[in-house]
């Protein structure tokens, strides 16, 4: 019940992934032997997958990534900064898409204002409208709080953000694993997301970057395999996700997401979800129900989802994870979940426990957590 923190694997992506070493281990884009080009059939079709799964225009507008930091830091350090420019940020998001802005005020000068949500994570779009203006470079938001389990209405958002000229960067990690995901019917700019959290290996992510805004962004690092042309006095860079993606890649790890990416599409994104919000639905109001136990985020179900952060009495949530783990071998996230903007300014909270369902969780794993944490709280009265 950590999947927020890392997904489960299954065989067929291990399998795909060993189908490269046994059969075709070789570099891609480097070689016209057999196996080279096997190599980079496979590779060039995982951008295509990834392309589909959330409805990018091409794939040329999919980068691959180690993880969601990674895309969401080759944006902040590629665009060009001016010291006029503003960036719109909320409390709730993850420090991989907090501390790179804070970053950017430091080294640039520019500034930086925050949106602050309820108690439950969700905002008023009034603030967007009043924080969004003319200077607004970029608004960094995520697609759901990796704490609170809220949706954020990035749609409405990145409405704003286009009719003030501003660029939309989503955190997409919580989300794409979990609901259908349509970055065209979004209207965003960039959106990243991680391998590791939808079925894929670690070491596997994505960055969509819209084709219209590409040529803003200074790639993080150059080299092999990014350029078009070099002399002995320039060079050319590469246009698409081939200027971005420099050097040897992580082959295995990008065809892994891509069988991935098959695996939830044989599902159906739509059954997925409706999975989970019926066993998120168990896990919420299950431990509204439990005395002693405080449960954190949105009370309507249809803005969360299969997430619930919550703290038992005055226990350290370390405790409360730890006692789940060596009583009943049950797996929570316990601490500050890297958002400790929402800890101190949201929820004021040290940290929570979490626990966090998907595609593999049944209604019956539910249950015993839910009488596991009574007995914790009833150890308190």
């Amino acid at each position: 019940m950590d999947s927020a923190a890392s997904s489960l694997t299954p065989e067929p992506v291990l399998e795909k992934m060993m189908e490269f070493y046994h059969g075709y281990r070789a570099n891609v884009d480097r070689g016209i032997h057999q196996l080279s080009q096997k190599a980079s059939e496979e590779y060039e079709l995982a951008h295509r997958k990834v392309a589909q799964f959330i409805n990018a225009k091409s794939d040329e507008e999919i980068i691959m990534t180690r993880n969601t930091t990674e895309g969401l830091n080759i944006v902040a350090n590629g665009l060009k900064w001016k010291k006029s420019d503003k960036i719109v940020t909320t409390l709730m998001d993850h420090h991989s898409n907090f501390i790179i802005w804070q970053r950017v005020r430091q080294r640039h000068g520019v500034k930086l204002e925050t949106m602050k949500p309820n108690e439950q994570g969700l905002f008023d779009l009034a603030d967007f409208e009043r924080a969004i203006d003319d200077s607004t470079r970029v608004v960094a938001v995520p697609h759901v709080s990796n704490t609170l389990g809220t949706i954020v209405p990035i749609r409405d958002i990145s409405k704003i953000a286009a009719r003030r000229g501003a660029l939309t960067v989503i955190d997409a990690a919580q989300s794409v694993p979990h609901m259908e995901v349509d970055v065209r019917e979004i209207g965003c700019d960039f959106l990243a997301f991680s391998g590791h959290k939808m079925c894929g290996p670690t070491g596997s992510g994505a960055l969509y970057m819209r084709g219209e805004v590409a040529e803003q962004v200074e790639p993080m690092l150059i080299g092999g395999g990014t350029i078009q042309d070099v002399s002995s006095e320039e060079f050319r860079l590469a246009t698409g996700w081939h200027r971005f993606e420099a050097g040897t890649p992580a082959i295995a790890e990008v065809i892994g997401l891509g069988r991935a990416v098959d695996y939830l599409t044989q599902l159906g994104m739509e059954n997925v979800r409706t999975h989970e919000m019926r066993i998120g639905k168990a896990l919420h109001e299950g431990l509204t129900k439990i005395q002693e136990v405080k449960v954190y985020g949105p009370e309507d179900l249809a803005d969360r989802v299969a997430l619930a952060s919550f703290n038992v009495g005055d226990l350290n949530p370390h405790d409360v994870a730890l006692a789940l783990d060596v009583s009943k071998k049950i797996m929570i996230r316990s601490g500050h979940h890297c958002a400790l903007p929402t800890m101190k300014e949201v929820i004021h909270a040290d940290g929570t426990a979490r626990a966090s369902l998907y595609i593999y969780n049944t209604a019956e794993e539910v249950e015993l957590f839910l009488s596991t944490v009574e007995e914790i709280a009833n150890g308190l009265t």
